[in-house]
């Protein structure tokens, strides 16, 4: 963290509740604690210790139910103080479920005291929340996005120095880690729009890919900054999506941002149950369009290959009808996670007879120390056993070899 880093606005962002009872349930628990570590977390900055906001950016309710609303909204309310701006968008998918979108609207109105689609200034900056549409066939509608357009313009004509925040629920297509055509969660309704604002900092939900992955957090024309979830966590690998590790409903996280006066922005991602940080990042004041330091292509060059200790071993043993294979987990090499593990067993001749990959439990603020890796069991022979590992890049780590023999 920067001592010169003196902020001016904090506030909390996060996504993905999926609140299924009013009163009890691992949302509302979780939102408490949330809320609970901010405040901490503010508290312990001597020089500003407000925390001016907190936005959620849809699917508040597992299935909108109007008791699921009142369930995160009492909560919510509960557990902010006087001085904490209580703002949030609903989502076309699971916060439309059960009512019309109009009553979620009114819902959403009643507690937070302002409309579904808002733009209000805190601390100085706008922030600008669009939610789905009146039209069920549609998640935003024109009149919508013009009115998105109009307000960023507006926010260009009165200071084009100073970041704007925009908040949906959706990503924007081709953004951030969950974005793509083939991972199914972005959407194109504001890709016209954001582009013609360099300062826009946009905030998405929606895919529940971990705010901790690099590419949750991607600059191009603007910034999009993916949101990860309270409920539960989602993976893209290769040609593998909506992945769910068997650890997925214990992950839990948020953002807590922060701005100064030169409008440079810390964003700090969050492991709610572990109470620990993920990952940080200072940002140049993203309104001027040359500082991109988070563009994939800048990342990309500053990225470096993990690293296995020379020492490294890869051990294996049989189990039932599967080989186990266990190694010491990889280093990083630019303060960036590891994602991923690949095996890849090849026999006596040298063809490949098995490829496959493991995630490791980076998105949980937990040290990984040691990664387990699966194959099936192949026939009796002598095999070679290769693991890599990878960054968010697809560098792969010189491999940890083993010769093995199956009987």
């Amino acid at each position: 963290m920067e001592e010169s880093f003196i902020p001016t606005l904090r506030f909390l962002v996060f996504s993905d509740a999926h609140t299924q009872e009013r009163e009890a349930c691992r949302s509302i628990d979780r939102i408490r604690a949330m809320l609970s570590q901010a405040y901490r977390r503010a508290s312990a900055c001597e020089a500003y210790p407000g925390l001016d906001a907190a936005v959620s950016v849809g699917d508040l309710t597992d299935n909108g139910r109007p008791d699921q609303f009142e369930g995160f909204f009492e909560t919510m309310r509960a557990c902010l103080k006087p001085e904490t701006r209580l703002l949030a968008v609903s989502a076309r998918a699971h916060d439309g479920w059960t009512v019309d979108r109009a009553a979620v609207h009114a819902i959403c109105t009643k507690y937070t005291g302002e409309p579904s689609d808002f733009c209000v200034t805190v601390g100085g900056y706008r922030f600008i929340g669009l939610s789905a549409s009146n039209d069920d066939s549609l998640i935003y509608d024109e009149g919508q996005v013009k009115w998105l357009d109009d307000r960023l313009r507006e926010a260009a004509e009165e200071d084009s120095a100073r970041p704007v925040f925009v908040f949906h629920h959706e990503h924007v297509r081709d953004t951030v880690y969950g974005s793509t055509r083939f991972d199914g969660w972005g959407e194109t309704f504001f890709s016209d729009v954001l582009p013609r604002y360099p300062q826009a900092v946009d905030f998405s939900g929606h895919s529940h890919y971990p705010v901790n992955h690099p590419l949750s957090l991607w600059q191009g024309a603007f910034t999009a900054v993916g949101t990860g979830a309270i409920h539960y966590a989602e993976f893209t690998v290769d040609d593998t999506r909506t992945y769910h590790p068997a650890d997925n409903g214990e992950v839990c996280a948020c953002w807590l941002v922060e701005a100064d006066a030169a409008h440079r922005l810390r964003l700090t991602g969050i492991d709610v149950l572990a109470d620990e940080t993920l990952c940080e990042y200072t940002l140049p004041n993203p309104a001027d369009p040359a500082n991109r330091a988070f563009s994939p292509g800048a990342r990309r060059a500053r990225a470096k290959a993990p690293v296995f200790r020379p020492d490294a071993a890869l051990r294996s043993e049989r189990d039932g009808e599967q080989l186990r294979f266990a190694v010491s987990a990889a280093a990083s090499r630019d303060g960036d996670p590891v994602v991923l593990y690949r095996l890849a067993l090849s026999d006596a001749s040298g063809e490949t007879v098995f490829r496959g990959w493991t995630l490791p439990p980076y998105y949980r603020a937990a040290p990984v120390t040691e990664v387990t890796l699966l194959a099936p069991a192949p026939a009796a022979g002598r095999y070679t056993a290769r693991v890599t590992a990878e960054n968010a890049f697809g560098m792969p780590s010189e491999p940890v070899l083993s010769e093995i023999e199956v009987l």
